[in-house]
């Protein structure tokens, strides 16, 4: 199905009219599962719905950012191309600059948000079930991708909620279409090896990337028997499973292009449900297409206390799905176990 096209009254009341239909016979999908249906975005999708179901949160995204404690508990969820993270709790206090906020706390909530790629929020009323009413907050970038969202778990809404309520308006967002990302020969980058070899820090990494001109899976390919090994595209799943079962506690990234969301802690086993792998107890979620994995890489970067080790998983367009570490606070060495659960796997041969 597809509502491309149309004029702009006429599309707001196709995107509109194909929404309840999908709702009808499914009052909890998510909106991005909907939207990909329809061949539009999500934030395109939720402001079709301004003034019904929707409002603009017309905030700065810092100061938005710096309204999630108030929230009182909620559900929190970021999502890669391939993978969604859902955590309960409370957000922290927001530290950090005007350009990247910091929500810390290992263990609950824990988050890195990039305000650049913040382009749209919106207060959401969804209807879950006959009766019930679910208020979220949704974050999107310039191309209606959601960047991060959370709803309340309180029946009783607390005074952030109602803070929020007092600052919404039906303005309207302006979206812009994403180009596909083109893939490009890796570069010959001079220096990369000895670059990477003087790191003593991974927060080093990401002004590395910069000065070689390199998105992360470039990087990676590059350095592969040097400090990266590619592993086959099930070696995920595996991982998971034997960190759950020898009950070593690991750190979860999932990130989207305006935050990053950590879990700490050990794993539940893995489990296929819907065709999708799942990691789940009564707080937490992590649920994987691995059908959507390209490339795995065994990842190593050296640092003051011996270096850390990382399973990087990337979908076919480069863009990363999830990144697993071992827990370990600064200043602590990287746990053996976990090194010795990442070298069992052989290094994996792509077939052209």
């Amino acid at each position: 199905m597809s509502v491309s096209r149309i004029s702009s009254t006429a599309r707001r009341r196709a995107i509109l009219d194909a929404f309840d239909a999908v709702r009808e016979t499914s009052s909890t999908q998510p909106v991005e599962r909907i939207a990909r249906r329809l061949d539009i975005s999500a934030g395109e999708l939720q402001a079709a719905r301004i003034g019904r179901d929707t409002w603009t949160l017309s905030l700065a995204p810092r100061e938005l950012a710096r309204r999630f404690e108030a929230l009182g508990a909620v559900e929190a969820r970021t999502c890669s191309p391939a993978a969604t993270l859902v955590q309960r709790g409370r957000y922290p206090r927001l530290d950090g600059s005007d350009a990247a906020g910091l929500l810390l706390a290992p263990g609950g909530l824990d988050l890195r948000l990039l305000f650049s790629h913040w382009h749209w929020a919106c207060l959401v009323r969804e209807r879950p079930r006959c009766g019930s009413i679910d208020w979220q907050v949704q974050v999107f970038d310039q191309h209606g991708r959601m960047l991060h969202s959370c709803r309340a778990l309180d029946t009783a809404l607390s005074e952030g909620w109602t803070k929020l309520f007092e600052v919404a308006t039906e303005e309207e967002p302006a979206f812009t279409q994403e180009m596909p990302r083109p893939i490009r020969e890796l570069p010959d980058t001079e220096g990369l090896a000895d670059d990477w070899g003087a790191m003593r820090d991974v927060h080093q990494f990401f002004s590395l990337l910069r000065r070689h001109g390199l998105e992360r899976h470039e990087a990676n390919a590059l350095m592969e028997g040097h400090f990266t090994e590619a592993l086959a595209p099930a070696a995920v799943e595996n991982v998971l499973r034997r960190a759950s079962e020898q009950r070593l506690p690991l750190m979860c990234f999932v990130s989207s292009p305006g935050c990053v969301q950590i879990r700490t802690g050990a794993l539940p086993l893995p489990e296929w449900r819907d065709g999708r792998l799942s990691v789940s107890d009564p707080n937490f979620a992590l649920r994987l297409d691995e059908a959507a994995i390209s490339r795995v890489w065994r990842v190593h970067k050296p640092n003051a206390d011996g270096g850390v080790t990382s399973l990087e998983a990337f979908d076919e367009q480069g863009q990363m799905i999830l990144q697993l570490y071992a827990e370990r606070r600064e200043g602590q060495a990287e746990r053996a176990d976990w090194r010795r659960l990442l070298e069992a796997f052989p290094r994996w041969e792509a077939v052209a």
